[in-house]
């Protein structure tokens, strides 16, 4: 049986939850999402808990219970406590900021970069080289960061860029023959 998908989902005071039809929504402090599911799949409230349950052993149905129970336990833990995904900006003059609902970053170009974020999602920025993405949304939080970090990826020799907090980027050396010395005439 599969690891993941016979854990319990706990689902925390304040969260309501419907199963039918092949779709999952769940309600909460933080707002509403749907998840669909196959409707071979089973998902029944056991008192706190929710259980995925499978019909057979095949193959098939071992891939997707385990599949179902992280995609419903995700949304569980997103309309309760919600996703958050910080990002850095390092190097001289990188800074972003916001104006209104979007994300406007100063990171090496001729122009500001602006980003809308999509509904569902939210930006801060606690500093001005720190930018958290906010939302309920698993799958959505983690697609825009990782859209806000395309525009300026960290380069291989300075590690200037966007990247995520606590990243580490492996640097290149750069020339072999840069010791600052004048060359050979």
């Amino acid at each position: 049986m599969s690891r993941i998908g016979r854990q319990p989902i706990a689902v925390p005071s304040g969260v309501t939850t419907t199963a039918a039809d092949g779709v999952f929504k769940v309600k909460g402090p933080k707002g509403e999402l749907t998840v669909p599911y196959n409707t071979e799949l089973s998902i029944k409230k056991d008192g706190d808990n929710l259980v995925v349950e499978r019909p057979s052993d095949q193959q098939r149905h071992r891939a997707l219970h385990g599949l179902t129970r992280t995609l419903v336990a995700n949304a569980v833990k997103g309309v309760s406590d919600g996703y958050t995904i910080n990002l850095e900006l390092r190097g001289v003059g990188f800074r972003a900021k916001l104006s209104g609902k979007n994300l406007e970053m100063t990171i090496g170009y001729s122009h500001p970069v602006i980003i809308e974020p999509p509904a569902g999602v939210s930006f801060t920025v606690p500093e001005p080289t720190k930018i958290d993405v906010s939302g309920i949304d698993k799958q959505l939080v983690g697609q825009v960061a990782a859209n806000v970090r395309k525009v300026r990826k960290p380069d291989a020799y300075h590690g200037k860029g966007v990247r995520f907090l606590g990243e580490k980027i492996a640097l290149k050396a750069g020339k072999a023959g840069a010791t600052g010395g004048k060359g050979k005439k």
